[in-house]
């Protein structure tokens, strides 16, 4: 079993930055993948990038290209979003989440952190 633990949300301005952190600890040598979902109020949960853990391939959704970056530091077994030029539609509760390969699918993770608040104002 892996275990999640998410953190670095908050409420920021728009425009600002962020960094949210992933730390995995449990049988991580079965966690080929590292994903990042958001859920808004009142919508469903949506991909956001993720990183494979071996050669570091990462991908991103539209959404986010250009503004998000993941990255992965193996010996701690965590994985980073660098979020900047926040927007206010970034508001969210973000949430990392474990698998064997790339994918966009939630049913494609077999581990999920409870996931950190994001709040970006105006």
């Amino acid at each position: 079993q892996v275990q999640l633990v998410e953190s670095g949300g908050g409420l920021v301005q728009a425009g600002g930055s962020l960094r949210l952190s992933c730390a995995a600890s449990g049988r991580t040598l079965s966690m080929n993948v590292i994903a990042w979902f958001r859920q808004a109020p009142g919508k469903a949960r949506e991909f956001v990038a993720a990183i494979n853990r071996a050669d570091s391939n990462t991908y991103y959704a539209d959404s986010v290209k250009g503004r998000f970056t993941i990255s992965r530091d193996n010996a701690r077994n965590t994985v980073y979003l660098q979020m900047i030029s926040l927007k206010p539609e970034d508001t969210a509760v973000y949430s990392c989440a474990a698998g064997f390969s790339i994918a966009t699918r939630e049913a494609d993770f077999f581990s999920w952190g409870r996931g950190t608040q994001v709040t970006v104002s105006s």
